[in-house]
C-alpha cells in the first residue's frame, strides 16, 4: 500500500492513499455511480466553524446557477490544485478569510442541470482560519446551528449534509449500551436496537445481520454496525455507519475506505489498544468520530 503525505500546515500531515490501492472496484464505482455521463467536475466546500460551534453558510451571488440559494462556501478545483489549495483560494476570493488547515470529511456526487459535480467537503475548526468575513461577491452569509438552520433555500447537494452535521464529532459509550455526545442543540443519544429508549433517541444502532433483514424500526436514524469491506459495500444508502474494529486487518480497511472518500459519516469503534495506534490517522483522513470501546475484543 502506497501512502502519500500531504502537509496542509507544518504541524499536521494529512495522509491520502494512492488511488491504486486494491479496494473492490465495486466500492470505487459506488462513489461515482450515476446515470449522468457528463464529465465530473471536482469541487471543494468548507464546513467552517466559529468558536460557538456554528457553521458558516453563504448565498450564491447573482449571475451564478442557483443564485440566492444557500451553501457551504467553496468552488471548483483548478488544474494542478489540491483540494486544500482550492479551498484556501476560494475562501480568500469569496469571503476574504485565510484557511490555515482542514480535514477531509465527506465526498458526494451530485447532478445539477448545469454540471455533474463531485463535492469534497473539508472540515475547518474555529482555530484553523483567520480574518474578518467579507462579502466579496455580493453574497449574504450567516452562522447557523446544526439542527436549527434558519436560512433557505438550501442548495440541493447540501441538504443531506444538514442531518450529518447534527452528529457530534465526540461520542462516548459502548456499542452494547449506547453512545452519547453533545451538539449545539444539546444532548445526543444513540441506543441499541430493542432498547427501551429507541423511539426517543437521536439514532439507533443495529447489528449488520439485523440490518440485512430489514427490520422495521421507528427511529429518526438507523446506524448499521459493520466489521469489514464486504458489509460496507451493502450499507451505502444509510445515514451513518459504525465500523467495529477488532483487528489490524479491519483497521487498515477503514484507512483504505477513508482514502477513497466516504459519502456518509463513518464512526470507528475499537478497543483502546487499537484506538491508540489509529486515532490520529483515522481523524486526519475523515472519520467523523472515534469511539473507544473495550467491550470489543481485539483479535
Amino acid at each position: 500500500m502506497f501512502i502519500e503525505g500531504r502537509a496542509y500546515r507544518p504541524d499536521i500531515v494529512f495522509l491520502r492513499i494512492n488511488r491504486q490501492v486494491s479496494l473492490p472496484v465495486a466500492y470505487k464505482n459506488k462513489l461515482m455511480m450515476t446515470e449522468d455521463t457528463r464529465p465530473l467536475v471536482q469541487v471543494v466546500a468548507g464546513i467552517l466553524l466559529d468558536q460557538n460551534g456554528r457553521y458558516l453558510l453563504s448565498s450564491r451571488p447573482e449571475g451564478k446557477p442557483y443564485a440566492g440559494y444557500w451553501e457551504f462556501a467553496g468552488g471548483k478545483v483548478e488544474a494542478g490544485e489540491s483540494d486544500f489549495q482550492a479551498l484556501q483560494r476560494e475562501f480568500e476570493e469569496e469571503l476574504g478569510i485565510r484557511i490555515l488547515a482542514a480535514t477531509p470529511w465527506l465526498t458526494k456526487v451530485h447532478s445539477y442541470e448545469h454540471a455533474h459535480v463531485c463535492l469534497h467537503f473539508l472540515w475547518v475548526e474555529a482555530d484553523q482560519w483567520t480574518g474578518e468575513i467579507q462579502s466579496r461577491e455580493g453574497q449574504k452569509w450567516a452562522w447557523q446551528k446544526a439542527g436549527d438552520f434558519t436560512v433557505a433555500p438550501m442548495l440541493p447537494a447540501n441538504s443531506a449534509l444538514l442531518r450529518s452535521l447534527s452528529i457530534p464529532r465526540q461520542l462516548q459509550g459502548r456499542l452494547k449500551s449506547g453512545l452519547s455526545g453533545q451538539n449545539s442543540m444539546g444532548e445526543y443519544h444513540v441506543v441499541p436496537y430493542l432498547s427501551a429508549q429507541h423511539q426517543t433517541a437521536s439514532a439507533v444502532l443495529l447489528d449488520f445481520a439485523d440490518w440485512q433483514q430489514g427490520k422495521p424500526i421507528e427511529a429518526p436514524s438507523v446506524w448499521p454496525i459493520i466489521e469489514n469491506v464486504e458489509q460496507w459495500l451493502q450499507v451505502q444508502n444509510t445515514d451513518t455507519v459504525v465500523w467495529k474494529v477488532a483487528n489490524e486487518a479491519a483497521a487498515k480497511q477503514v484507512v483504505d475506505i477513508l482514502a477513497q472518500g466516504v459519502a456518509m459519516p463513518l464512526i470507528a469503534a475499537a478497543p483502546e489498544s487499537m484506538v491508540s495506534i489509529y486515532r490520529e490517522q483515522w481523524q486526519s483522513m475523515g472519520a467523523h468520530a472515534i469511539v473507544t470501546d473495550n467491550d470489543i475484543e481485539a483479535a
